[in-house]
């Protein structure tokens, strides 16, 4: 006799089939286009000098002080709301429209001012061709939230790999034509208008504004929330620019920012992707506790067996990896790099409680995390700041794991995760990762005088073979998540 699969059964394979493919779609698209920036990044990182990355650093605490305010939260809130309505699009995009408009002003104003502070005149110039960002932001942040709300992660890929090209084009281009720092101010530039006319043209957004705000008061409301919680995020990931920018010379400041890039490639360039489908899936599931829960300690046993050997095995081979990647003129950001690699597990695990409590309804959790991050790293880096871009790193190791604490007494509650499921989501990777290093770290001092590339090519052999023994002796389960992913299994149901 046949069995019938309920309907509650096959929407719950749907949905999961839904999330892997989503899954898939975002983060396999992130590693295309971030190759693709990497391979142009490192070769622009070898043309340019440590100053040029000094310069652009000092106008990036403007451009994300104001760039949290472009409104990507009341994008957010047309993915969290389970209707929505022609009328509160229209409204939405003319909110992103003359918010921008706003910022890309307040962003021409300041710009003296900044110069001033930093005591570099070239700053202002820098920050008045780079308020262009905020023109382009309306006609990117609504097709991105149309499109996450649909799950239609595919449409992403093809704009975000389309952008990647543009900017990387025109970084190399700009290093190569000796554009200097203007390189960095070009490039992102033109991937953003790429990915904007790109999401535009995928999710059929070019709509009329409406500049009647009545009635949009919940979108207003969740977005000031969600921009609450990402000015303490700027708080915590910029203060320390703003504090060593002000101390160092930009050769200096330059070698601090190359090491930070290199250590967060993991959190900043794979798990926002990642983030962005975990909000739209739990956002599908927020009236369920137990699902949500089920999904977030999943979603972090899937992301940290990928993260941990990422940041150790960074920190084992910085030496070799920078050598070769860069240039012996970036040899001072072999410690620095080492010393924020090892506090990266915490920042990786600390983003993943962000979209999770958003899609709960309580953006409000993550703007009181991020004040309790910006005082403690804050603090950290103006004791660090005195020893220079290695006290910095110290300074990350030393704030980061109290940062961490805080936040997993704040948010589980919320998520209806327990602290022991997420030692137990962890532990095993962690084992398995913490093992790999000390075996590299081991081999590195046994293996006779070599140039940097052969080097690092058989410290990273003898860390994936390490690794994938140690997964196979502590985590099992977890590489069965990732095999059923890969090969397109649905997903258990959450």
């Amino acid at each position: 006799m046949a069995i019938t699969p309920s309907p509650r059964t096959d929407a719950a394979e749907s949905f999961g089939t839904q999330v892997r493919r989503a899954v898939i779609w975002r983060s396999g698209s992130q590693i295309g286009a971030q190759t693709v920036q990497w391979a142009a990044t490192f070769l622009v990182i070898r043309i340019l000098d440590p100053r040029d990355y000094g310069l652009y650093a000092m106008t990036g605490v403007i451009l994300v002080f104001l760039n949290m305010l472009n409104g990507y939260g009341l994008a957010s809130g047309l993915i969290q709301r389970d209707d929505v309505s022609a009328r509160q699009v229209r409204q939405s995009f003319g909110m992103l429209i003359a918010l921008n408009l706003v910022l890309a002003i307040a962003q021409v104003s300041i710009a003296p001012l900044a110069a001033a502070y930093y005591r570099q005149p070239e700053v202002a110039a820098l920050l008045r061709v780079q308020a262009l960002i905020y023109l382009i932001t309306p006609f990117a942040a609504l097709p991105y939230a149309l499109l996450s709300r649909a799950m239609e992660f595919r449409k992403q890929a093809a704009a975000n790999l389309a952008a990647s090209l543009a900017g990387a084009g025109a970084a190399l281009g700009g290093a190569l034509a000796g554009w200097g720092v203007w390189t960095l101010v070009w490039a992102p530039i033109a991937l953003y208008a790429v990915r904007a006319i790109m999401l535009t043209w995928a999710a059929r957004s070019l709509i009329w504004p409406s500049f009647d705000f009545r009635g949009a008061g919940h979108l207003a409301r969740y977005g000031g929330m969600m921009a609450a919680g990402q000015f303490f995020w700027f708080l915590q990931s910029q203060i320390d620019v703003f504090i060593a920018g002000r101390r160092f010379d930009p050769h200096q400041l330059g070698i601090y920012t190359t090491a930070l890039f290199l250590a967060q490639i993991f959190v900043s360039k794979f798990v926002p992707p990642l983030n962005e489908v975990a909000f739209s899936a739990y956002a599908r599931m927020q009236h369920d506790e137990g699902a949500v829960a089920r999904a977030f300690v999943r979603a972090v046993r899937v992301i940290m067996v990928l993260a941990l050997p990422f940041y150790l095995g960074l920190a084992a081979t910085a030496e070799p990896l920078v050598l070769t990647m860069l240039d012996a003129k970036w040899a001072e950001v072999t410690p620095v790099v080492r010393l924020i690699a090892l506090a990266m597990p915490f920042m990786t695990l600390q983003v993943l409680y962000a979209p999770a409590c958003d899609a709960r309804g309580r953006p409000g959790i993550g703007a009181r995390n991020g004040a309790v991050g910006a005082m403690l790293l804050g603090f950290a880096f103006l004791i660090g700041v005195h020893w220079g871009p290695v006290g910095l790193g110290w300074s990350w190791i030393a704030a980061y794991p109290l940062y961490l604490i805080a936040s997993s007494r704040r948010s589980l509650p919320v998520i209806g995760a327990s602290g022991r499921d997420l030692v137990g989501a962890i532990a095993p990777s962690a084992c398995a990762a913490i093992g790999m290093a000390l075996v590299v770290t081991l081999v590195d001092r046994l293996l006779p005088a070599l140039p940097p590339p052969p080097r690092l090519a058989a410290l990273v052999a003898v860390g994936a073979a390490t690794y994938g023994a140690w997964l196979a002796l502590f985590a099992r389960g977890t590489i069965r998540e990732l095999i059923a992913l890969v090969r397109k299994r649905p997903l258990p149901a959450a």
